[in-house]
């Protein structure tokens, strides 16, 4: 494929609505505004823990792009 695939699994337990709401939110502004750097041809869903939701978006997208451009 051209492109990855992105998908975004975030249980209830990690909070209410807008709390995970807001978590998918910033993943999904982090592989839009990093598409170019994320390897193509991969199917990825992303299962965020607990942390995530009170790390500054400066941490996220560091890690986030870490892991996807070493797979």
């Amino acid at each position: 494929m051209p492109q990855s695939r992105f998908g975004f699994s975030i249980k209830k337990a990690l909070g209410g609505a807008v709390v995970r709401n807001r978590m998918r939110r910033r993943i999904r502004e982090i592989v839009r505004c990093h598409r170019q750097e994320i390897p193509a041809g991969w199917d990825i869903v992303i299962h965020p823990k607990s942390a995530m939701a009170r790390a500054p978006f400066a941490t996220l997208t560091a890690d986030l792009l870490r892991l996807l451009q070493s797979a």
